[in-house]
């Protein structure tokens, strides 16, 4: 199912409509800032379990990443000091994966890492999605192939057709990107950016 969001003055009832899906379970894909992504309400494992197939991860071996709509909400799920916190207010919202240890409010599925990467989209579609759902979103980028053409990346009619069988809604908010979320690692007390992607890290 294809359902057209735009970035504000949206039908209540369409919006309800996702928080619905994502607070039943189900899979939802929607545009970030950076590409499009596929994700699910992440507090509720089998949803999360169900990504992890689709995309063929071990959340053992493999960092999971939530959305939060603000920054008090992150320090719930993730441990945050106060050096960790200046920098994600100068850099959010905005293209980053931020990796912070986690804390025991996120399910067992991710206690495997003790570490979660944080994102605060700029997209005003993900955020209003994200404050009326009131939890944070489990993301992670597409399933793409190396000879794909992006354009099943980038294009939602392309992304419901190719995979709108594994998920309960593809959301249209238009033609997405192509970059990745640039990866800062703050679990060791130091700055480090593990991945370069889109967002270029004010350290201020």
């Amino acid at each position: 199912m294809l359902l057209k969001l735009y970035e504000k003055n949206n039908n209540p009832q369409d919006l309800q409509q996702v928080v619905d899906i994502l607070n039943d379970g189900g899979l939802i894909i929607y545009p970030t800032d950076t590409m499009y992504a596929i994700g699910c309400h992440g507090l509720k494992e089998r949803a999360i379990e169900r990504i992890c197939r689709i995309k063929e991860i071990d959340p053992r071996k493999n960092n999971l990443s939530i959305i939060c709509y603000d920054l008090s909400s992150i320090s719930e799920y993730a441990k945050v000091d106060n050096n960790t916190f200046k920098l994600m207010k100068r850099n959010l919202p905005g293209a980053f994966t931020f990796i912070l240890n986690g804390t025991t409010r996120l399910p067992k599925i991710f206690r495997n890492r003790k570490e979660v990467g944080i994102r605060m989209p700029d997209n005003a579609i993900i955020q209003e999605i994200a404050r009326i759902l009131d939890a944070p979103i489990m993301t992670t980028t597409l399933p793409h192939e190396a000879h794909e053409d992006i354009e099943y990346c980038t294009d939602p009619e392309l992304i419901d057709e190719k995979f709108g069988d594994l998920v309960d809604l593809v959301i249209d908010g238009g033609i997405g990107g192509t970059e990745f979320s640039t990866i800062v690692d703050c679990t060791s007390g130091e700055i480090e950016v593990i991945r370069q992607g889109k967002g270029w890290l004010n350290e201020g």
